[in-house]
């Protein structure tokens, strides 16, 4: 009786038919940010006061400038990972590159 039981439920799972997954879209490459209708959030200075402006995207190069928080900048470039990025403060008009350990854009979760 135990064995017929067995076979009676495992009939319907090897009858089932295999499970597929869907097929994904890929977001372009040209997209750079995750909600088509909100532009990207502008950069900011986060967790301090002010970043140093550098001549070169390195701590060891000579500083040009001080970019404060309250500071409304444009950022031109960035190195790989946007760890450094060079800016133009807008207030001051220096330009250089801050580290991207304090500057960076805040990020948007976007629901569907």
């Amino acid at each position: 009786m135990l064995a017929a039981t067995a076979a009676a439920v495992a009939l319907p799972l090897l009858s089932a038919p295999a499970a597929t997954a869907a097929p994904t879209t890929a977001t372009p490459a040209s997209t750079s940010w995750s909600c088509p209708d909100k532009p990207p959030l502008p950069y900011k200075v986060h967790g301090t006061n002010a970043v140093t402006i550098r001549s070169k995207a390195t701590t060891n190069s000579t500083a040009v400038g001080i970019l404060y928080k309250s500071h409304k900048f444009t950022v031109h470039k960035t190195t790989h990972r946007a760890k450094w990025l060079y800016i133009t403060d807008k207030n001051t008009g220096k330009k250089g590159w801050v580290s991207g350990r304090y500057v960076y854009r805040d990020v948007r979760m976007c629901l569907d």
